[in-house]
């Protein structure tokens, strides 16, 4: 409870005064007599009691209206939160080989690997990718984020929205190989570009995720795309996905067999794209490494948070009023009528 006009509650000492000066104040009589004991009797021996009942109502309604004057309040404040994200754009390589799977250290014999892949506790790169994606999309409810699927060629599965489980329902369906075996860096990062380009957002971001080498001739190299980038105002994370113990299961003649495969994704390259476009590169040797990855993205690109107070008022000032009002026509009827006193 606080009072808009604080100061008028010294209108109570001015109140006060009065009051008292008229409850010690002698009324001058109406009729000069020798004796008021008839009239006293006529009356019911009420004068000293009965009498002062209009002044407590009249000062009653004067103690409201000066609380009313000062305006007693209830505040409710209200906080608005506005969140003003940012767009990006995340580009998934979709070749063959992101079905190879990085095996952890703690992972030494084949039998140990085919119970970790059977019981879910280990992935193929895709796979994993989805999954911290996935997290990482949960984590920016204002952004809008789009989603590029890349193998030889760029494909736009999702433009920047933040129907994020629209979204999330498109990488779900991802898997790999279904678009080709080959990897082209410069699609995805004009692709994203293009989508980018024209955003009302401060901010636009573009995430490539790879594990292979740039092997598709196309109309311009990943550097030229970079530079397309920095000129529209985009900025490249480059992560590039594998280990030196990764293998491929394959299907022979002696049953599901585990085929070792080198990392073919060119650093240098990832490096340049992110330097040139003034992003960061990444390496996710595997799931962990690719959880610590989009974890430090996550903090490094901040939506910014506007919180806004206002402040809605209960007034109590008409209540009292009215209370005032009623107040002073009980005195006045008090006054005049039941309570009038002779002398």
């Amino acid at each position: 409870m606080i009072f808009a006009y604080p100061w008028l509650l010294l209108l109570f000492l001015l109140l006060g005064l009065l009051v008292w000066y008229i409850w010690n104040k002698k009324p001058m009589p109406a009729i000069v007599a020798s004796t008021a004991k008839p009239f006293k009797a006529a009356n019911g021996m009420r004068y000293h009691r009965v009498s002062r009942l209009p002044l407590l109502l009249y000062t009653l309604a004067a103690g409201l209206l000066v609380l009313a004057l000062a305006r007693p309040r209830e505040g409710i404040e209200k906080v608005v939160v506005r969140a003003k994200g940012i767009d990006i754009i995340l580009a998934i390589d979709l070749s063959g080989s992101m079905q190879a799977i990085d095996v952890p250290e703690k992972i030494t014999t084949a039998s140990q690997l085919k119970k970790a892949i059977d019981s879910g506790a280990v992935k193929n790169r895709l796979e994993v990718a989805k999954q911290e994606i996935a997290k990482f999309i949960e984590k920016r409810p204002n952004d809008r984020i789009g989603l590029i699927g890349f193998a030889p060629m760029a494909y736009n599965i999702c433009p920047p929205t933040l129907d994020h489980a629209w979204l999330l329902a498109n990488l779900s369906r991802l898997e790999p190989g279904v678009i080709g075996d080959r990897t082209g860096i410069a699609s995805p990062i004009a692709s994203g570009v293009h989508r980018l380009e024209k955003s009302d957002s401060k901010r636009r971001v573009l995430v490539l995720f790879t594990d292979g080498s740039n092997n598709v001739d196309a109309r311009i190299t990943p550097r030229q795309a970079a530079k397309l980038a920095k000129t529209c105002n985009v900025v490249v994370y480059t992560v590039g996905i594998g280990s030196g113990n990764a293998f491929v299961l394959q299907n022979s003649f002696d049953g599901p067999q585990f085929v070792p495969i080198r990392g073919e994704f060119d650093e240098p390259l990832l490096q340049d794209i992110a330097s040139v476009s003034d992003g960061k590169y990444y390496r996710a040797y595997d799931a962990e490494g690719l959880e610590k990855v989009m974890g430090e993205i996550n903090k490094l690109e901040k939506t910014s948070i506007e919180q806004p107070k206002f402040i809605d008022y209960k007034e109590f000032a008409p209540v009292l009023a009215a209370l005032a009002l009623a107040l002073f026509l009980l005195g006045f009827l008090a006054e005049n009528t039941f309570h009038l006193s002779v002398p």
